[in-house]
Parts: structure tokens; sequence; C-alpha cells
């Protein structure tokens, strides 16, 4: 089947529901603030660099850098999909329309099960930040599943509000990385470094992790949480102005903005914090703030925690956002319950961001066991890296079979785009079983052997479920199509 043909069949705007569509009310200004804000450096990087610093000893930011420039090259095979097929569902509505129904099932799975996991790692992890802002301390996995709940609520009523209040929340998200994030590194970068740039690369393998070699693959599978969610920019390609042109550059820009925020900040905490400080960092421990104190002065707490806690928020936000669109563009096809296919008088698909949030708040009971809060980031990773292999992979397959030509679309590459493609393909497989390959020293060293395997064990699972949806279904059509 030819790239127009593909077209022909599957139209950008589906007409099932002529009612039912999404209003083009985003600028790429506002496709790129939220790209940059499901990436989003703060969150990015503050859920990871406790995490590094203890499996890998230091030493991690080559492998961060490494990890930001192989997921440009991903990023780019998303920039030329999307030049060419700008629909709501991003990677899922493109696994369908070249790979075919089938493999559009399984992709649509996999995507709104690792970006719901994703949402619920965002909502634990910011009610850590909420509930420090109002001086809740104490109280263990129960509080912080409460903050965490109050959190979703927050995302979910910005989500149903008149789209000039997210919007604008959304931008002031980004203003408050940029002075939150950019201007209180270069501040601890200038005044307050203790360490030679050396230490940017020492200590590899001083951590848990039992060799250096172990540990920058390590780094590599942990610094692959800072750079997701750039394809946040391809989902909501139908509410964009101009999209061909304008979305590509929203993909592209928002991770490279993201990606200099995310190193320039990691290098800044590494060469100003010591290292017992760093170790120190997790989902519900906040050494930032003390430092950011006793450097500053006790006034500026509250106005961190401030900006800190609105970054938060803008990124929550998105990923709702992101995550509703991929759900209404199945449910609009017939992959989910049609009723999620629905839209408000402003557009606004309501049931699929009720529905978004409402999984990813039953996900977050899983946060009354600290083991288990591991054991989603690390699906929730792990699930999206399985989505950009298979997106680079259908793409790769499609252009080499001719059911795709990229030179219809808005961005063209030419053979450099064939190179890039294989590259990104190679990376995500790399990627995704890194990430996937159970490491005791990354996790506990007690752990039990489900929490090692999670990865495999969820994404098999749901694959296993899916497979067996789609033989049902196709019996079951089999079985009519005899009677009739």
């Amino acid at each position: 089947m030819s790239t127009r043909e593909i077209q022909d069949t599957f139209p950008p705007a589906t007409a099932t529901i002529a009612a039912d569509t999404l209003h083009r009310s985003l600028s790429v200004w506002n496709s790129l603030t939220i790209g940059f804000a499901v990436v989003s450096p703060v969150v990015g990087l503050y859920a990871i660099i406790g995490v590094q610093t203890v499996v890998t000893g230091g030493g991690w930011f080559a492998a961060l850098a490494l990890c930001l420039v192989m997921q440009l090259l991903v990023a780019t095979v998303y920039a030329e999909l999307t030049s060419q097929f700008p629909i709501a569902g991003g990677a899922y509505k493109w696994a369908r329309q070249l790979g075919g129904g089938v493999t559009g099932q399984f992709a649509g799975v996999i995507y709104v099960s690792s970006t719901i996991a994703m949402l619920t790692t965002t909502a634990y992890t910011g009610g850590v930040w909420l509930a420090i802002f109002f001086g809740s301390t104490g109280g263990g996995g129960h509080t912080l599943v409460i903050w965490g709940a109050v959190f979703l609520s927050i995302c979910t009523v910005l989500n149903l509000a008149h789209v000039n209040v997210f919007k604008l929340v959304i931008t002031l998200g980004v203003y408050a990385e940029m002075i939150g994030s950019v201007g209180v590194a270069l501040l601890l970068f200038l005044f307050f470094r203790q360490h030679a740039f050396s230490e940017l690369f020492q200590h590899l393998g001083t951590g848990t992790a039992p060799s250096q070699t172990a540990a920058f693959l390590a780094a590599l599978a942990i610094a692959g949480w800072a750079f997701i969610g750039f394809d946040a920019c391809s989902t909501i390609a139908e509410e964009t102005h101009e999209p061909k042109r304008m979305v590509p550059r929203a993909i592209f820009f928002s991770l490279c903005m993201v990606g200099s925020v995310v190193l320039f900040n990691s290098a800044a905490l590494t060469l100003s914090f010591d290292r017992n400080t760093l170790v120190n960092t997790s989902a519900s421990f906040d050494p930032i703030t003390p430092v950011i104190t006793s450097s500053f002065g006790a006034w500026a707490e509250k106005p961190f925690l401030a900006i800190v806690m609105i970054a938060f928020l803008a990124c929550g936000a998105s990923v709702v956002q992101y995550t509703s669109r991929i759900v209404y563009s199945m449910a609009r096809e017939g992959n989910m319950p049609v009723a999620l296919s629905r839209v408000t008088a402003t557009k606004t698909p309501r049931n699929a961001v009720i529905c978004v949030v409402v999984l990813a708040g039953l996900g977050l009971l899983f946060g009354l066991n600290d083991g288990a809060v591991a054991t989603v980031l690390a699906f929730g990773t792990g699930g999206l890296y399985a989505m950009f292999t298979m997106t680079t992979g259908v793409g790769l397959y499609t252009r080499l079979t001719g059911r795709w030509n990229p030179a219809l679309g808005e961005l063209r590459l030419g053979v450099w785009g064939l190179v890039i493609n294989v590259a990104a393909f190679l990376w995500s497989v790399f990627e995704f079983v890194n990430i996937a390959w159970p490491r005791a020293y990354a996790v506990a060293l007690n752990a039990p052997w489900w929490q090692l395997w999670a990865v495999p064990l969820v994404l098999g699972s749901i694959l296993g479920v899916t497979t067996l949806y789609v033989l049902v279904k196709r019996i079951r059509q089999n079985s009519l199509n005899e009677l009739f």
C-alpha cells in the first residue's frame, strides 16, 4: 500500500463522529511549551539524580549526554512522521496507518499503559513537593499517596478548564523551570561551586554497581527517564496550527531545550553538592531546598518551592493532556469504548481525561510500597522506550518496503533520514533492553524477583492480554462473516 493510499484510507481528521473533533487552538509556542513541560528538566533530573549517584558513585554526566544525543535521533524520526501525519494519538496512529490495525492495537495499549505509569510517577513525586510547600511532613506512604491524589485533582481541573487557562499554566511552568532550574543552577555554578570540572567524570563504578561498565550501562538506563515525553507534541498535532510545519519543530526544539537544561543543571548540582547529599536525593526526600537556603538564605525557601511546584503541576497537566489524546484517538477508531471519544462544547475530550486520571490515581496506591514506586517508574520508562522501538521500527520497515515515502512530508531529510532511522531504531532496542535488564544493585539488594523483572513482566502481561483480545475479536468477526 502506498503512502497516498494510506492517507486516503485513514484521513487525518476522522469523520466517524463529526461533532466529536478537536479544536485547532494551539500555536507552535503552545506545542513547544507542552513538550517542554512533559519532559520537564526539574521533574526528570530530580527524579534520577539520587539514583544515579547511588548506583554509579558518580561520573554519570557522560552517560546523560550520550542518552540525549541518541534521543535526538529518535525525535528526528518522530518529527519526520509528524510532518506527514499530524494526527491526534501520534505514534499510536502512525503504527496503525503504516503497520496495520493489529500493530496499532498493540502500539496503543503499550503507549497508554506507559504514559499512565509516567503520570502516576509524576503525581507521586509532584505530591511530595506539594506536601513540602504546604509544610506537611511525615505520615509515610499514606500521606504521599493523598498528596499525589491532590496533585492529580489539580491537573484534572486544569485540563477541563478553558484552554486559555491551561496554556497560561503551562507557560508559567516553563518560566518556573527557567527561573527555578536554570537560574538557581547558574547561581550555584558561578558562586557555590565546590569541585573542579573533572568531578563530572570521576567516581564511576564506586557505587552499588559492580564495575565501571555496569555503572555506565545503568547510568544510561536511568538517564532514559530524563528524555522522554517529547512525543507529546505529536499527540496534540490535531490541535496545533499548521501542524505539518510547526509540530516537527516543536518536537525537536523542546527536546533540545530540555536536554540543554538537564545537562547544565546536572553539572551545576554535581559541582556544587557533596556526593553524600546527592545520594540522599529521592522521590520522598528533598536535599535541594536545604542547600538552596544555606546558599542563598532562609528567604529563598518558599519562592524556590513554589517555582518547583508550578513546574511539576505544568508537567502533570501536560501528561494528562498528552495521554488523554492517545485514549481519544483509540476510542474514535473503536479500539476503546466510544464514550471516550466524546468531546465537550469546548472540544475537550472530558471522558478521556477523567479515564486517564482515574487510572493514574489507582496507580498511586502502589505508593504505599516504596519498592512498588520504583517498579512503576521502571515500567513507565521501559514502556515508552518499547514505544520508541516500535515507532522507529515500523518507520524503518515501511520506509524500506516503500509503504511510507518520507519525501511526501514537509520535513525531507533524503538519505540522512534512512541513516538516522536505522541509528534511532538500534538505539531504541538497546536502551529498552538496557532498562528492562534486571539489576539488583540498581533497585535493592534484597528486592524480590518480580521487582527485578518488572518491565518484561508487566509488558509481557499487557501484550499477552492484548493478543488474547485480538484473537477473540478476530474469531468473532470470522463467525459473523460466516453467518452473513
